[in-house]
């Protein structure tokens, strides 16, 4: 009597930030239908996408050395844009690990989002050790009296532009002493206040240790869709200027 042959699986879950689903299989095609014995399963949400990558084989150590293989091509082609590999750890818990172990501080200054930025960072168990305070300047008079975003500015660039998401990111981590400060300012829509600036335009600053970075984003979607995906990519951005800190 023929013995039945065992099948053994191994699986291991990749965790990107600051892409979408679409941008990652465009990056990963030629992997998708590499291997028969080996599965892509995507899950996605507003601005990350897990991969889950499932292999079968008669022997266990070809299952475990096909994914690792896959996993480290990932790796090459993805870069930091992949944060995890451990699929019960979420970003912000990537984000608070790196602050303590760098012994840092954190505060964020938030408009459009309203405090989901440092919901997503407090969400964290033992955030207490990194996290200094959470500021939404959700007003033009907010913004100035609470973070020192000066006047001028506001009424030369208005709230939603590169120079007042500077002055937030600069003024919060001035006025708490923090390390780090991220800031988030944009049109969450339904509508913008003017037809010259369009819905889903966000501009997102990171201030670590007085260095700062500014980027220009514009996302599409409904009013929670685009304050999800600036939630998102602040953390993507605030991650980024953390790690460069590493390297100095």
């Amino acid at each position: 009597m023929e013995k039945d042959m065992q099948n053994y699986s191994y699986a291991k879950t990749v965790k990107i930030c600051g892409m979408e689903e679409e941008e990652v299989q465009e990056n990963i095609r030629d992997l998708l239908t590499m291997d028969e014995k080996t599965v892509f399963m995507f899950h996605s949400s507003p601005g990350e996408v897990d991969i889950c990558i499932q292999s079968c084989s008669e022997q266990e150590d070809e299952a475990k050395s096909r994914v690792k293989g896959i996993v480290r091509e990932l790796k090459i082609r993805l870069g930091s844009c992949i944060f995890t590999t451990n699929s019960k750890v979420t970003l912000a818990e990537t984000i608070v690990q790196l602050l303590k172990e760098q012994k840092m501080t954190i505060t964020t200054v938030e408009s459009c989002t309203g405090g989901m930025v440092s919901a997503r960072l407090t969400d964290v168990a033992g955030v207490s050790e990194v996290f200094k305070q959470g500021f939404v300047t959700y007003s033009n008079k907010a913004k100035r009296k609470l973070i020192g975003v000066k006047k001028m500015t506001l009424k030369k660039y208005t709230a939603v532009s590169e120079q007042t998401a500077w002055e937030m990111a600069r003024g919060g981590a001035v006025l708490t002493a923090a390390d780090v400060c991220v800031s988030v300012t944009g049109y969450a829509g339904p509508e913008s206040p003017d037809d010259t600036e369009p819905v889903g335009l966000v501009y997102i600053g990171c201030n670590v240790k007085g260095k700062i970075e500014v980027k220009e984003f514009h996302f599409t979607g409904d009013r929670k869709t685009i304050r999800e995906l600036a939630t998102v990519h602040a953390l993507t951005l605030l991650r980024s200027c953390i790690l460069k800190n590493y390297q100095l």
